[in-house]
């Protein structure tokens, strides 16, 4: 199958298991008239984070890497009345489109947007007491994934489920040769999930509309 196809194909169940979403297609309006990358989570694998999330019955959600807020909406909205989402954003005019985007999708109240390098706003998260979270979704900067897994962990709490984004890329992630940041940052995440025995973990590889990817999922014991 072609790329083409995984579009179709995401087309597809899109529009037999999602509704009709005004807000959620406000906000990619809103991101990419803002001029931000076309990076965001596809509208099923946002879905899926709003399920996972809603499986483990998250109450407070971390989220590393906010863009536009599109992923951050599902997050949100999967919480109840009094969760909360913290999600940390290094680039200050996509947390301006993001605080924008909460507000027009009604869940300001419910989410605390900080701005700066998720390596210096983490440590400032624990020493306010500000976990343990229930869900973790890691999807910023890859060369700094091992950090960010391990700020995830001293965040956690048993049974505290970690998402992390693009992890297989584009199938790149294998050469064990690769000098690409991103490759070398993705393949230290994997040696450091596989060797911490806290950590269950595995990675599901994905096609669609994003092209060839995938995520690790990982359960704290």
């Amino acid at each position: 199958m072609t790329g083409a196809a995984w579009t179709e194909l995401d087309t597809y169940f899109a529009e037999r298991l999602l509704p009709g979403d005004p807000t959620l297609e406000a906000v990619l309006a809103a991101s990419a008239k803002a001029g931000l990358p076309p990076i965001a989570v596809s509208a099923l694998h946002g879905q899926m984070l709003h399920l996972f999330a809603r499986m483990v019955g998250a109450r407070r959600i971390l989220e590393i890497g906010t863009l536009g807020g599109y992923s951050g909406i599902f997050l949100a909205r999967a919480l109840p009345a009094d969760g909360r989402l913290v999600t940390l954003e290094a680039d200050p005019h996509h947390a301006e489109v993001a605080q924008a985007n909460f507000a027009r999708a009604g869940l300001a109240e419910r989410v605390n947007l900080r701005v700066g390098r998720a390596v210096d706003t983490l440590p400032l998260l624990e020493a306010e007491g500000a976990g343990p979270f229930d869900f973790v979704f890691i999807d910023a900067d890859k060369p700094s994934n091992p950090d960010y897994l391990a700020w995830a962990l001293r965040l956690a709490r048993s049974g505290t489920v970690i998402v992390c984004d693009n992890v297989v890329r584009g199938g790149r992630v294998g050469d064990a040769t690769s000098t690409d940041p991103t490759i070398v940052g993705t393949r230290r995440l994997m040696d450091l999930a596989g060797a911490d025995p806290r950590l269950l973990s595995t990675v599901v590889q994905t096609v669609g509309a994003k092209g060839y990817d995938g995520f690790a999922l990982m359960r704290v014991e």
